[in-house]
């Protein structure tokens, strides 16, 4: 599935509405936590190449076809900029700048390659259904005054 993206940032909710659309047939329901990290990393993405690159983009999605207890939903954008991606570490008061960042820490994985005269931006999440365990206790061993205790 593609959506061609204009480079105007207008096309950053769309691509948003776009994907969300596309959850329904997918076997991944709007509330689900999957479905959420999605949007949100569709809107990233997309916003990076309508601000970053001024040039139109393609937005693909591949979304399993059925509910899967172990799939993968993969997320590209394509742009015709050769700039490459560059992760910025920005302070408190700044406003933009942390997407990239945020797709590292919200996506199992992600990378970019060239592509004929732009690139490709890609992030992978894993939808583990049913999986989820409590975790484990917290355990750590604390020192005070010289004797080691058990904290839990």
């Amino acid at each position: 599935m593609q959506l061609e993206i204009r480079p105007d940032p207008a096309e950053v909710g769309r691509a948003r509405r776009w994907a969300r659309s596309r959850l329904a047939g997918s076997g991944i329901a709007a509330d689900e936590p999957l479905a959420e990290t999605l949007v949100l990393l569709v809107s990233e993405l997309v916003t990076n190449a309508v601000v970053h690159t001024g040039s139109p983009a393609v937005l693909s999605l591949s979304l399993p076809g059925t509910a899967t207890e172990d799939a993968t939903v993969r997320l590209e954008v394509a742009d015709t900029s050769e700039r490459a991606p560059v992760p910025r570490c920005v302070g408190g008061e700044a406003t933009g700048g942390r997407g990239l960042a945020l797709v590292d820490g919200l996506a199992d994985r992600w990378g970019w390659s060239p592509e004929g005269a732009g690139k490709r931006i890609w992030c992978e999440l894993d939808r583990c259904a049913g999986r989820a365990e409590p975790a484990a206790p917290c355990e750590a061993t604390v020192l005070y005054d010289g004797f080691a205790y058990e904290a839990v």
